[in-house]
């Protein structure tokens, strides 16, 4: 009987000893793979963007008209040292009505030959990080949020749109699992398309019959899935920052996602860059490295970005001539009452150029 009890108790402690080693591998494993995709990008980063416009090329006797989405600090970036110099007669700092948008307008009138502005300003921006969310979903009220659950020109939320949110979400129950039931199923589903033209239209309805697109495409897909299903969305227009040293980044527009959290605000979300991600380095969904990216940009977005604004079917201010902006996010310029092309820089003619900071910059 002894020997019975000292062979199980040697039994025992081997086992324990195993189960040790693998709590022990699993939550180091666990751990590792947190800390990978916490560490995937800096804290924080800065830089100074500086927009250049000249419209000479124009004929003086028609009026010109500029509108720039006019960046603003919030929690998470920091905008400071704003200058505008140029030959305009008129310039304001100016707010749309429906989303609030700052503007930064600018116009030349008839009879001006050299018409040029420079527009500056130098952004920290922080990586973006939820905190922790709600456990349980508070009561929340939907006519607050109207405007969010709405259908846009180019995104219903009934029909085939309807139908699609409703088989992606129909086992979930809160506005969390609602989201991200969708945004699982924009990673698994579509694709960037490198042959769109700039960030996309978000023409939802086409899009989805391709399943590809560019980050408006994805994000309006997002957003339309997320109202149809009943989660406030919204799309997000921005600018991407250089890096390390001076950069055009006149082509760097970019967009991502946020849904409301009830009980906790706004959360961020970026499948686009999945999809980018994919492509770029030629990887597949099951690769570790998109596997962690697929995390990160659930409720995190890296600081190489600039928020400039969010909306749909933007009336500016002061009004331009004919229907509302599909989105704010690009230059918008009028000459006379004909809109130039934003997505052709060189006709219009602008340049945006990224500078790194000197370091007594760092610290004002």
């Amino acid at each position: 009987m002894v020997k019975i009890y000292v062979h199980a108790a040697k039994c025992f402690r081997s086992f324990s000893a195993i189960s040790f080693c693998v709590v022990w591998f699993l939550t180091a494993f666990f751990l590792f793979c947190n800390a990978a995709v916490a560490g995937m990008f800096p804290g924080k980063h800065s830089g100074k963007v500086v927009m250049e416009f000249d419209f000479s090329h124009y004929p003086s006797s028609k009026e010109v008209r500029l509108w720039l989405p006019y960046p603003v600090s919030d929690k998470w970036q920091k905008v400071d040292q704003i200058s505008v110099k140029g030959n305009y007669d008129y310039e304001a700092i100016l707010t749309e009505q429906k989303f609030k948008n700052p503007i930064l307008f600018v116009r030349w009138n008839k009879g001006k030959v050299k018409r040029r502005l420079s527009f500056s300003f130098v952004v920290e921006r922080l990586e973006r990080r939820e905190g922790q969310l709600p456990k349980e979903e508070p009561c929340w009220d939907r006519a607050f949020f109207k405007k969010y659950l709405a259908a846009t020109s180019l995104a219903p939320v009934t029909g085939e749109v309807a139908r699609l949110a409703h088989s992606i979400t129909k086992d979930k129950k809160t506005i969390r699992e609602k989201a991200r039931a969708i945004y699982d199923w924009i990673c698994d589903q579509m694709h960037r398309d490198p042959g769109v033209k700039g960030c996309g239209s978000g023409d939802v309805c086409l899009i989805l019959d391709r399943r590809g697109g560019k980050c408006v495409d994805i994000h309006s897909v997002f957003v339309a899935l997320a109202r149809a299903a009943g989660v406030p969305a919204r799309e997000v227009f921005g600018i991407r920052q250089g890096k390390d040293k001076v950069t055009d980044i006149t082509k760097w527009y970019h967009c991502w996602g946020e849904f409301y959290e009830p009980g906790y605000g706004w959360v961020v979300v970026d499948p686009a860059d999945v999809t980018k991600a994919m492509l770029v380095e030629g990887l597949s969904r099951d690769n570790p490295k998109i596997k962690r990216l697929r995390e990160y940009f659930w409720g995190t977005v890296e600081p190489y970005r600039l928020r400039l604004s969010s909306g749909r079917d933007v009336m500016l201010n002061p009004r331009q001539h004919g229907k509302a902006l599909n989105y704010f996010m690009y230059p918008f310029a009028q000459v006379g009452e004909k809109t130039l092309d934003w997505l052709d820089p060189k006709g219009f003619s602008y340049k945006v150029m990224w500078y790194p900071l000197a370091d007594e910059e760092r610290t004002r």
